[in-house]
């Protein structure tokens, strides 16, 4: 029986891509709590707040 190799994809091959925010201290806090309440990564609940706030933004 012949061994598959092990394929993976390069970091930031997969549609993501690592950057470095700013954020106040009372919304990291803010963030976290919410994270823990809900079960959701903290990237996981940052990337859900800003894909809705994209798909709901209006700009005056």
């Amino acid at each position: 029986m012949k061994n598959e190799p092990l394929k993976i994809k390069k970091r930031g091959e997969d549609g993501n891509r690592i950057i470095s925010v700013r954020i106040r201290e009372d919304i990291l806090q803010s963030l976290d709590k919410i994270a823990s309440e809900s079960k959701y990564s903290r990237n996981e609940l940052i990337n859900v707040i800003l894909e809705y706030g994209i798909k709901n933004i209006e700009i005056e």
